[in-house]
């Protein structure tokens, strides 16, 4: 048997690109991808983050993850566009369903805009896999509007580090023989999974290209990022034995929710009702997708932009409102020293199926609060959002479901982007 070909497929700046082609579908006469454009936050109130943004936004530095109101601040004629989850799902469906109906049966949905294929077996009907790549993305962007950089190689790391190079609308390769030109000169913070907080600690340590880490000693690595550090090192050398596995489901890591308040808040009483305002929509997500969480974090930025964050991991799983709700106050409290606080987000993550439950002994029995919770969902889902809520936001200033950019129509797998 020959060297694995896997491809790996990414639409460009996917939900601005669904957002334009919709539009221009609908007779709108702007294509959002040729202006300094972002898809994120309520355009009304002008609260929120950039969901993702236009290749013309990053001119002006603008950043996916920061608030509406940095951006706008750094662009004031930027449009805003409001995400529209239920035409995104539709979009990655139809972009899946090219992949696998004409390309290969064996494909991978690893988010909601990145596929990855196995080409290995077809390589009997498209001879050059190179060209079957210019083959995918022409058909992608013809038949659905939109482009997609696909990224090939040997393992899913090298074909996913492949499909980030030169953007949009291109194909890449990164073969082994390719890595000592093609990635080891890239900046450190290119290489998959090295985050922020990793590559700070890689360049204080004079590594600051992923040829440096895969040069290094991995013992060394190891000694100052566990097994983090192994991980890395194996990957700036190009090493994955990882499949592709068939799955269309995007697998959801984290749902969270979080908001810019939009007054100081200087007391307990009013985080807590934020908190549980940010919650409800969290404990929603949780329970339509179909899970329970074992991780629970909370974070603050306060008004001078400071920003912190703290997590409790929890005996059992749990997807009841009250309940996730109860350990984000103790958190907040745990962490709050009292400044004026300006954001505060909600999340949950580690789970696992929420058909099958074993409480300890020493935690409360939520199963009347669950039920209660599913009641409300469905009222929720019938009637709208706002048509139950609790009565401690009445007159309180504080909006029963706030933050993220949720509506009614949203997809519980898309929060994990948020």
């Amino acid at each position: 048997m020959g060297k694995r070909i896997i491809f790996h497929i990414d639409a460009n700046s996917a939900y601005l690109s669904w957002s334009a082609v919709a539009k221009l579908q609908h007779g709108d006469s702007l294509d959002l991808r040729t202006v300094p454009s972002i898809v994120g936050g309520n355009p009304e109130t002008r609260h929120g983050i950039v969901l993702t943004k236009s290749i013309p936004a990053k001119k002006y530095g603008i950043q996916t993850g920061e608030t509406l109101r940095e951006a706008l601040n750094k662009c004031p004629d930027l449009i805003i566009v409001p995400p529209d989850y239920s035409l995104y799902m539709q979009c990655s469906i139809a972009f899946g369903d090219i992949l696998l109906r004409e390309f290969s049966p064996l494909v991978e949905q690893y988010s909601i805009d990145e596929y990855f294929l196995d080409f290995t077996s077809m390589e009997r009907l498209y001879v050059d896999p190179i060209k079957a790549a210019h083959t995918i993305k022409d058909k992608i962007r013809d038949e659905l509007g939109f482009t997609v950089n696909i990224g090939i190689s040997t393992n899913k790391l090298l074909a996913k580090m492949a499909s980030e190079l030169q953007k949009p609308d291109k194909v890449h390769t990164i073969f082994p023989e390719e890595i000592p030109t093609k990635m080891w000169p890239l900046p450190i913070e290119e290489l998959f999974m090295v985050g922020r907080a990793t590559s700070k600690k890689l360049r204080s340590r004079n590594i600051k290209t992923i040829g440096d880490l895969a040069h290094a000693d991995p013992a060394w690595v190891q000694l100052f990022l566990k097994s983090h550090g192994l991980l890395v090192w194996n990957y700036a050398n190009g090493q994955d034995i990882s499949l592709v596995r068939e799955n269309r489901r995007p697998i959801i890591k984290g749902i969270g929710n979080s908001t810019t308040i939009p007054f100081d808040v200087e007391d307990r009483n009013t985080a807590h009702l934020v908190l549980l305002s940010l919650t409800e929509t969290v404990a929603a997500r949780l329970r339509q997708a179909g899970y329970c969480a074992r991780l629970v974090s909370v974070s603050i930025k306060t008004s001078e932009f400071y920003s912190c964050s703290h997590q409790r991991k929890i005996a059992s799983a749990i997807d009841c409102t009250n309940a996730i709700h109860q350990i984000a106050c103790e958190l907040f409290d745990e962490l709050w020293k009292g400044e004026p606080i300006r954001h505060l987000g909600v999340r949950v993550s580690e789970f696992c199926q929420n058909d099958f439950q074993q409480l300890s002994i020493f935690e409360k029995d939520y199963v009347k609060e669950r039920v209660l919770d599913k009641t409300v969902d469905s009222i929720r889902a019938r009637f709208g959002n706002g048509s139950v809520f609790r009565s401690s936001f009445i007159n309180s200033g504080v909006r029963f479901s706030c933050g993220g950019t949720m509506n009614d129509e949203e997809y519980p797998m898309m929060s994990s982007l948020l």
